[in-house]
């Protein structure tokens, strides 16, 4: 391919280290597709002749059935797929085939494929989180009224409903479909045209192209177009974002499942058993999602470290761009299908949350509020109150709502009966009606909310 430059060939640890087509043969599609355009838009303007076009075109349509069917070869003296399809586009229509690279340089050939790729992606990933998040607010609405605990320091802090935990996850996934969506709206571009890197003598029509792959517009310059590839640290930087938030979750779920909590139990589909111990059901899914979101960390660093020193244009470092970013992909897609199946599948334990829940002293705020609310008791005295009272459940080993009224009333004189009206964990839960609060009445609003949001949301 490098015509008569070299008088010898490469060695055979430069063919090796020099061939992307291991990893590259993903963006057959890509290529193929961006041919077509690129040809098509060089017969429209009368660069390549009407017959050689239609071979040309007709060449890849059998290439693309060949890989469809038995895959693409790796031959790796052609390095990488741009080479192979147009090695075997040559066995099939002859010396036309090489038309088809006019006006044309790997460079802007492979910034198009992979852009093209991203955006599938995008497209691919931004479904799974729907089908995520239609998930989450089954299973929130299934539970608006399952009293659990919240947590703060992992210690228990005030009760919350089930449904309003998974909500908060529904919230985190709809910021990461707009970090997606922001991502594909910013990378729209066609860098196709701008050749090796400074554009081309060739009377192309950019638009054209652009329009055929379903981008916005040609990218404005072409060092840039050639040499970006802030599309793809777009991309893991939002998968990034949405590992941890899965990863979070799915540490929930670990902690849950422990028979300390006992607040799940596993589906079969989603466990597995110990080699040794027959009793075990260990929630190998969810510690897996929990380990790719810090592969999928290493694969953001790993992209940003090649490009932090690159000079304009192109450089071969760039070759080692795609790894990491299908990498990235492929965890991130089977995490979100892993948690999708859990959250579908998992059985919540009411009873057992609704105990954790009333353990902690859970409802002192709530106290607190009260003396506020009906006392007129200034907040920070309400506090020191409420501490106080606290400690006296403590000393007598019981519940706040199991004081005596005498009891409350010693720390206290302006405490009365009705103090036992917001001191269960129902009541307290009942009565955080704020905007965005836990109480099952405001968690049913939200999840309306959510199912219209999801409708909505491209």
């Amino acid at each position: 391919m490098w015509g008569g430059r070299f008088a010898e060939g490469p060695s055979a640890v430069m063919r090796e280290i020099n061939a992307s087509i291991p990893f590259d043969k993903r963006l057959w599609r890509q290529d193929i597709a961006a041919s077509k355009a690129h040809v098509a838009m060089l017969g429209a303007q009368k660069i390549v002749a009407a017959e050689d076009v239609r071979a040309i075109s007709d060449g890849l349509d059998r290439i693309a059935a060949e890989y469809e069917e038995g895959g693409v070869p790796e031959e790796l003296a052609l390095e990488d797929i741009h080479m192979h399809v147009e090695s075997r586009l040559k066995e099939l229509i002859g010396p036309a085939a090489g038309r088809l690279h006019t006006a044309r340089s790997r460079n802007d050939q492979v910034a198009t494929d992979f852009r093209l790729w991203v955006r599938d992606a995008i497209d691919a990933v931004d479904a799974g989180l729907a089908a995520f998040q239609c998930a989450l607010i089954a299973r929130a609405e299934e539970h608006a009224d399952t009293v659990m605990p919240g947590f703060t320091h992992l210690q228990v802090a005030q009760p919350v409903t089930l449904g309003h935990h998974l909500l908060a996850y529904v919230e985190m996934i709809r910021r990461d479909r707009s970090r997606f969506t922001d991502a594909r709206a910013r990378m729209n571009e066609s860098p196709l045209g701008a050749a090796a890197l400074a554009g081309t003598s060739f009377p192309l029509d950019r638009d054209a192209t652009a329009a055929a792959l379903g981008f916005d517009r040609p990218m404005a310059n072409s060092l840039d177009a050639v040499s970006d590839r802030d599309f793809a640290l777009d991309y893991l930087m939002a998968a990034t974002q949405c590992s941890l938030h899965l990863s979070r979750l799915a540490e929930e779920i670990i902690i849950w499942a422990s028979q300390p909590y006992g607040f799940v139990a596993l589906p079969d589909a989603y466990s597995t058993g110990s080699s040794i111990m027959p009793q075990k059901r260990n929630p190998d899914a969810a510690e897996l999602v929990r380990g790719h979101s810090g592969r999928i960390t290493g694969c953001l660093t790993s992209l940003m470290m090649t490009m932090k020193g690159l000079p304009l244009a192109y450089s071969k470092d760039m070759q080692d761009d795609k790894p990491p970013v299908f990498e990235a992909h492929d965890l991130l897609a089977l995490s979100i299908a892993a948690m999708t199946g859990m959250i579908e599948t998992i059985a919540f334990r009411p009873e057992r949350m609704r105990a954790a829940a009333a353990g902690g002293f859970s409802t002192a705020t709530d106290l607190a509020d009260w003396l506020v609310r009906v006392a007129n008791v200034p907040f920070r005295e309400a506090h020191e109150i409420t501490g106080k009272a606290v400690r006296a459940a403590e000393q007598k080993g019981c519940y706040l709502w199991e004081l005596d009224l005498a009891d409350l009333q010693a720390i206290d004189p302006r405490i009365n009966a009705s103090i036992f009206d917001v001191l269960s964990v129902e009541a307290s839960v009942a009565s955080r009606t704020s905007f965005g609060g836990t109480a099952p009445s405001e968690v049913r609003v939200r999840i309306a909310d959510a199912r219209r949001l999801l409708e909505k949301q491209p």
